[in-house]
């Protein structure tokens, strides 16, 4: 099994599942990415780790910066993960409508 060295590492790594039923249906091996298992629960994960990335590339992103995101889902789950393994602070902005437990998540 591999070891991640931190949250960060940890992004992508995720397996292959083979989907046997599907397989036997089509006759074809067919397999899913279960992005489910990257650290923040989906695949934003790898997209906000690729904004930070860039951001911080292009000079952008300082240290100790703050990133600000206007979401109500998983790319401010991810950038939250992201920023705060990176040492950056988030602030995201999300509807009124959104439920406690959404707000409370971010």
């Amino acid at each position: 099994m591999r070891i991640a060295a931190n949250v960060i590492d940890a992004i992508g790594h995720t397996p292959l599942i083979e989907l046997q039923a599907a397989s036997r249906a089509t006759g074809c091996r067919i397999l899913g990415k279960a992005e489910f298992m990257n650290p923040g629960g989906s695949v934003k994960d790898r997209a906000a780790l690729a904004i930070v990335r860039d951001a911080e590339a292009k000079g952008l992103l300082k240290p100790g910066g703050v990133i600000v995101e206007g979401t109500a889902g998983n790319t401010g789950i991810g950038l939250a993960l992201v920023a705060n393994a990176l040492g950056y602070r988030t602030v995201i902005v999300i509807p009124e409508t959104q439920s406690q437990e959404k707000k409370d998540m971010l």
